[in-house]
Parts: structure tokens; C-alpha cells; sequence
């Protein structure tokens, strides 16, 4: 397990002062790092079609980049190429490992880990992200220049592929060593390129904005048959003209709009499924033989068994007055108060074993759910 160490300051502090404020530096956040793959076992992950993955090049300054799945790694040459890989947290559980020192920051929030390797020179050019990223780097050095948010830096599309961004003023220049890693809150500027072969590990984390949340929850209320009240006027009088839409009759169509919002229980499942949603696919391998609650009640009852949790897997809970929503992988599923301990077990861990389960006098129902889930191979022991 990785123990991170946040320079002098504690969680809260780092909350405080720099989350989503500016960038940090933080020398050794890792102590003695260890790579949990190499650069064979990356590029082996590039070759599966279920994987998302890139090779993104800049010889002679001309920016070119190949998508995966990749049957051959001419295009990584020894220089100015770098390969990156999406979601290794789904495919990968000692990679996964890396993102758990990251869970004082809510477990929704949490995206993905992208993992990439350098050859000296490669980068993908200096960008903007809208999300916050730990970019931690593993075997190798990479050099680094972090700007401030400006909003006058104009981007521009190299090769129509990458999206970079014009020369900035940097306020963090440094050069990563293994356990080093650097904080970028959104809208940073920020270019890497590696000085020697470099493996990097970036830890993103999820900020759907306006426009994506609408369109999942128009969705939801299509999916779900909702919203079919009407508009209505019984109070329609005679006015001057019949081609004006009056302010009246604008605002009556936002309290019909707003009333969905306003719904409480289906807001709450259409976040919890829209939240818990992977962003990419997961390496599933349901039970050949499914089991029933009767058999996991029996392994709860057990003092030998664990429960692992499918890297990738996005697990949150909400509570209400009468019940919690717990959400898992895009699937809602609704327990007795009274399961918040195991609840959390779910949600809070990547794994516990039978005698925790079991101190937490799980219900019927949550045995029940929880043992839909081993059949699909979310949980496993």
C-alpha cells in the first residue's frame, strides 16, 4: 500500500490551501516508490481492443498521434513518443493501488488512473485540463512547467488532434523524480517531457459541467417515463397581442421545468446512476455457478474469507429519510438504514473481510444485494 505524504501539510490543509487554488510540488510524496507495472505490461494493455489507449509523437515539432489498439510499437520510438493508457485501474489492480492514498477526496470524484510512457523528449505538449490531476511520477524523470489560470492563453488544435495550448508563464519548473508528484488544479497550464524514459501516473478526477449533467438527466427522465405533467393556463385572459409570449407565461414554464429538479427522490437516483457511472469498460468476469444469499450468508459467517473490490468499480450511497440509495456502477439499489456500516464497507473500502461484514448485522436485503453483486463480479473473494 502507498502512504502519501503531502510535503508538511496535513489532508485538510491540502484541502484548504490548494485544492482547485493552485498547483504544488510534492517532493517525495511517495517514499522508496515502486512501479507497479513496467513499460512491457503497458504497452501489453495498449493492445487490447477494451482499452483505450494512444501513441502521441513530436518529431521535428510536428505533432502527430495514433490511436490504439496497437499491434506493433514502431511508432514509440526512442525519442519525442509517448505512450499513454486510460482506466489502468480497471485492468490493473496493483496500479489501482495508486489511487487510495487519493480517497480523502470523495470517492465520486475519483475518474480514473491514466498511465503513460515517455521515451527522452515525449510529451503531448503543453494543455489545459478542466479537471484536477496528481501526476505521479514512477521510473525515469520528467521535467515540468506549471502555470496560474489565464484566461487570455488561446488553444489551438495541433495535427487536429491535440489540443495545446500558446507559451505561458510558469510558476512551478522542476524536474520529477521517482516518488515526486505534482498537483495541477483545473485550468492550469502545464507541459511534461521526459529527460530519460519516464513512467508517469496521472490520478484524474471527474467534473461533469452543466451541459453533460442536463443531458444525463433529460435522459434519466425519458428512461424513466417521468415528467409527463403539462403545461396549463385556466387563468388564460385576453390580451392585446397574440403573438407575444408573455413573462407570466415564461415563468410558468420554468416552475413546470423546475419541478423535476425539484423531485427529490428522482433527482437523488438519477445522480446516484449518473455518478457511480464507469466512464470506461470494466473487466467483468461474473460467476460461472451463481451463488445465492444462503451461500454468502455463509461466508459472512465465516472467519477465513475477504471481499475484493473490481478495480474501476464506483461504489457511493446517499442517504434519505426512509432508506439509503446506494449506487453502484450506474445501478441503484435501496437497504434499511440500519446497513449504513456495511453500506460503507461497500463504498468506503476496496476490500474487508467476513468478520467486519459480519459485526455489522447485514439485513436480508443488503445480503441479498451484495450477493448480486459477487454474481456479476463487482465483489469477489
Amino acid at each position: 500500500m502507498y502512504q502519501l505524504k503531502i510535503n508538511d501539510l496535513s489532508e485538510q490543509e491540502f484541502l484548504t490551501q490548494f485544492w482547485q487554488k493552485k498547483p504544488l510540488l510534492i517532493k517525495q510524496g511517495f517514499s522508496n516508490f515502486q512501479d507497479p507495472l513496467d513499460a512491457n505490461e503497458l504497452a501489453g494493455l495498449a493492445m487490447e481492443d477494451s482499452i483505450e489507449s494512444r501513441i502521441v509523437t513530436n518529431h521535428n515539432n510536428e505533432w502527430q498521434s495514433h490511436q490504439g489498439p496497437f499491434e506493433d510499437f514502431e511508432q514509440l520510438t526512442e525519442q519525442h513518443s509517448t505512450l499513454l493508457v486510460q482506466a489502468v485501474d480497471h485492468w490493473h489492480n496493483d496500479a489501482a493501488q495508486l489511487l487510495e492514498p487519493f480517497r480523502f477526496i470523495p470517492n465520486w470524484r475519483i475518474d480514473d488512473l491514466m498511465i503513460s510512457y515517455s521515451t527522452p523528449g515525449g510529451g503531448v505538449g503543453p494543455h489545459l485540463d478542466q479537471y484536477d490531476v496528481f501526476i505521479i511520477q514512477g521510473e525515469g524523470k520528467r521535467h515540468w512547467q506549471v502555470g496560474l489560470p489565464d484566461p487570455s492563453l488561446k488553444q489551438f488544435t495541433q495535427n487536429k488532434t491535440l489540443l495545446q495550448v500558446e507559451a505561458f508563464t510558469a510558476v512551478i519548473d522542476c524536474i520529477l523524480e521517482p516518488g515526486d508528484i505534482l498537483y495541477i488544479p483545473p485550468g492550469c497550464p502545464h507541459e511534461g517531457y521526459a529527460v530519460e524514459n519516464a513512467l508517469n501516473y496521472s490520478v484524474g478526477f471527474r467534473a461533469p459541467n452543466q451541459q453533460d449533467l442536463l443531458s444525463s438527466f433529460a435522459d434519466h427522465i425519458i428512461d424513466t417515463e417521468s415528467g409527463q405533467k403539462r403545461y396549463t393556463d385556466h387563468n388564460l385572459t385576453l390580451r392585446e397581442s397574440k403573438g407575444e409570449l408573455s413573462d407570466t407565461e415564461v415563468d410558468k414554464v420554468k416552475v413546470l421545468m423546475q419541478a423535476l429538479l425539484n423531485d427529490h427522490t428522482l433527482f437523488k437516483q438519477w445522480l446516484g446512476t449518473t455518478l457511480s457511472q464507469p466512464k470506461h469498460d470494466m473487466d467483468l468476469m461474473p460467476v460461472e455457478q451463481p451463488f445465492n444469499a444462503a451461500q454468502i450468508t455463509d461466508a459472512i459467517n465465516s472467519d477465513d474469507i475477504s471481499f475484493e473490490r473490481l478495480g474501476g468499480t464506483r461504489a457511493i450511497y446517499q442517504q434519505t429519510a426512509d432508506e439509503l440509495l446506494v449506487s453502484v456502477n450506474g445501478e441503484n439499489y435501496s437497504v434499511p438504514n440500519s446497513d449504513l456500516n456495511a453500506v460503507k464497507l461497500l463504498t468506503d473500502f476496496t476490500g474487508f473481510n467476513a468478520q467486519q461484514l459480519k459485526n455489522t448485522a447485514p439485513s436480508l436485503v443488503f445480503i441479498e444485494i451484495f450477493t448480486t453483486l459477487i454474481n456479476e463480479g463487482i465483489w469477489f473473494n
